[in-house]
């Protein structure tokens, strides 16, 4: 167990003595996402009532974070006790017993009220594996300001042709205002989130029934076509380095029109200590083209226990209060209640306080309810996941293919190009797994 010596000191006339008792310390690793430094900031509370715990934060961009858990889980190398991770690794590690069960949680957490969507995600064969601090889909956020000063009407689920236009009509590059902002920095869970349910959206899929890739296919290669042509006419400037922090940041500073990407960035587009644009921002589904399904993306950040933690039972206890019922009433109070952390429970959008107080929440709410990760594609396919596969391989694949992504948003290689190197990386990659021969 990792401990630290804290001496208290007891002063007599005659002499002095010390004593020393053990503080167990719960290393956390998590993403710098404003909802977990939110989270850090409040566990000031949990602390002053577990005095015997310490909490030792250790906060990473999101591909870093990623790759530092990938390799100490996977290595046994015990770094940390608590992890940020997702419903694409909780599922995976669960199986492989890199991760503590979730078990005999107290009943006053409730586990039945989280959406069973995201308690399938992060269970193994009905065991829960991680316990989701929140859930997300993805939406697309506009200007309603800038829409009506140029007639122009957004509707429930617009699709991606129409964002073009809207996007052509609204761009003003020398005012540092854009048409759109979306997501070009590389990495699995970066631009290939949003990429792949664009890509869904066009009748794509990543592979055909026989695991076989496609993406020297024609919906891959228009679909990357449109994203690629849509941000380099009228996204911001070096548009490939743009993650979800970045757009975020642009669009709370009034430089994009529109925006598409995740949910849970609601709660500060609309708080005006964050967004110059808070009171202007309207909200409508992903949108779809050829097809709705897969346009918007299921994903949960959840914190789970590695097995190689020496301190479970604080790991635990601190998961617990992190996504509890209580922990969002604390939210609710410092930051008001529709900063609570979205997508987990079903009793967040029963509450008639919290959906008067959240624009954002009806749409969240929907589009929660039409993610379907069983049936992600217009095409059958062989996976679960909407804008994963459930696949060991898939980490791996996908990364090289956002890289060769962010190259043609960059100008580096064309799409054809670019399209031809991912198809021969997942070629290869499947082949090597025995998928394909």
């Amino acid at each position: 167990m990792k401990t630290r010596l804290v001496p208290v000191l007891m002063a007599s006339a005659i002499a002095m003595s010390s004593t020393a008792w053990a503080s167990t310390t719960v290393t956390i690793g998590t993403v710098n996402n404003g909802d977990m430094v939110r989270m850090q900031k409040l566990s000031a509370e949990f602390e002053k009532t577990h005095p015997d715990i310490r909490l030792d934060w250790v906060v990473l961009e999101e591909n870093v974070l990623r790759q530092r858990l990938t390799t100490d889980i996977a290595t046994e190398g015990g770094q940390f006790d608590l992890m940020t991770i997702g419903l694409y690794e909780t599922g995976l590690w669960g199986a492989r017993g890199w991760l503590t069960p979730m078990e005999n949680l107290p009943a006053s957490y409730d586990v039945d009220d989280i959406f069973p969507s995201v308690r399938d995600g992060l269970s193994v064969d009905g065991t829960l594996y991680g316990l989701p601090f929140y859930a997300e889909s993805s939406m697309t956020y506009y200007r309603k300001d800038l829409f009506e000063a140029a007639g122009l009407s957004m509707s429930e689920q617009p699709s991606w042709d129409q964002i073009r236009e809207f996007a052509k009509t609204l761009n003003r590059p020398e005012q540092e205002q854009y048409g759109i902002c979306l997501r070009g920095k590389a990495g699995w869970g970066e631009n290939m989130a949003l990429v792949t349910t664009l890509a869904n959206a066009f009748g794509a899929r990543w592979f055909d029934e026989a695991w076989h890739p496609e993406f020297t296919g024609p919906e891959w290669t228009r679909a990357i076509t449109f994203y690629t042509d849509l941000l380099g006419q009228y996204g911001p400037p070096g548009a490939s380095s743009n993650g979800f922090n970045e757009n975020l940041a642009l669009f709370n500073s009034g430089k994009c029109a529109l925006w598409v990407d995740a949910t849970v960035a609601g709660a500060f587009v609309t708080d005006p200590s964050q967004s110059e644009v808070a009171d202007a921002v309207g909200f409508a589904l992903a949108p779809k083209e050829v097809t709705a399904k897969g346009a918007g993306w299921l994903w949960s950040w959840a914190l789970a226990i590695p097995s190689s933690s020496d301190a479970k039972d604080a790991a635990r206890a601190f998961a617990v209060w992190a996504t509890s019922k209580e922990y969002s009433e604390l939210v609710a109070e410092r930051y008001g209640i529709a900063a609570i952390p979205p997508g987990t429970r079903l009793s967040t959008y029963r509450n008639e306080a919290y959906m008067n107080a959240a624009p954002f929440a009806a749409v969240t709410l929907t589009s929660l309810e039409r993610a379907d990760p069983n049936d992600p594609t217009l095409k059958p396919v062989p996976y679960t996941g909407i804008q994963l596969v459930s696949i060991p391989e898939f980490q791996s694949i996908a990364t090289q293919v956002g890289k060769l992504v962010s190259g043609a948003l960059s100008g580096s290689l064309s799409v054809p190009q670019a399209l031809k190197s991912a198809q021969a990386v997942s070629e290869r990659e499947m082949k090597r797994a025995r998928y394909i021969k």
